[in-house]
């Protein structure tokens, strides 16, 4: 039987060791080396040549994503999971971007921590069970596959005053500071803002604003590529 080819990058001396022997208990999977922080990454991955590189979304000393971008760029047949207590959705997006195929919680059982390997292995992409199913999932879905990340919002039915309200908030605005750009009471913008939530199903104004942000900054990068481009 072939085996899985595992790296783990972990900087938790304690993790590290207890992943390592968990996945060496396993039938279909052979660690082949693992990593700390501060060492040379890219050299062990080379030389490890693994299926799945296990990766510490918070190494100390190292920024994880750039970890993600020169992995997948050197090594384009090694898949990447990232493990995490709750990533934010837009951690979760930029390393979808970067090319994770997987993230697996800190917090999950064994039995989903192996079924992650073992999905990404085959091919799967494995989001955060607490986005499953959101509209967010559908954003990240649609990054995969190299649209722009506003093209689910956009289908979204947004009034035009909803849409106004959304981007007063990526703006900062308070309730109060929109009710009087907006000439509305302070309760008719509660309800734009509840209305917002529900169809976008999100959770608070913060993730309101990301989401518009994220549609805008990937708007203001395409166009720049297009200028530089002509």
């Amino acid at each position: 039987m072939k085996k899985i080819k595992i790296l783990l990058i972990e900087d938790n001396r304690l993790l590290r060791e207890g992943i390592s022997a968990m996945l060496k208990g396993q039938d279909d999977m052979n660690v082949v080396a693992t990593v700390g922080d501060g060492e040379h990454i890219l050299t062990m991955v080379e030389k490890s040549n693994p299926d799945i590189v296990l990766l510490d979304l918070g190494l100390r000393s190292q920024n994880s994503l750039n970890v993600v971008k020169i992995i997948t760029k050197n090594c384009e047949k090694t898949k990447i999971i990232v493990m995490d207590l709750i990533p934010m959705q837009a951690d979760v997006l930029e390393y979808v971007q970067a090319g994770v195929s997987g993230f697996i919680l800190k917090d999950a059982n064994i039995e989903d921590f192996f079924k992650t390997i073992r999905s990404v292995y085959e091919g799967i992409q494995v989001l955060p069970p607490h986005l499953t199913g959101s509209l967010f999932t559908q954003i990240v879905e649609h990054a995969i596959n190299g649209d722009r990340p506003s093209k689910v919002l956009e289908a979204v039915r947004m009034t035009k005053r909803e849409r106004q309200v959304i981007e007063l908030i990526a703006d900062g605005s308070t309730n109060k500071e929109i009710a009087q750009k907006l000439h509305l009471s302070t309760f008719t913008v509660k309800s734009h803002v509840h209305n917002i939530l529900e169809k976008l199903t999100l959770n608070s104004r913060v993730q309101i604003a990301k989401h518009a942000h994220l549609s805008n900054n990937y708007n203001t990068d395409k166009n720049s590529n297009s200028s530089n481009s002509k």
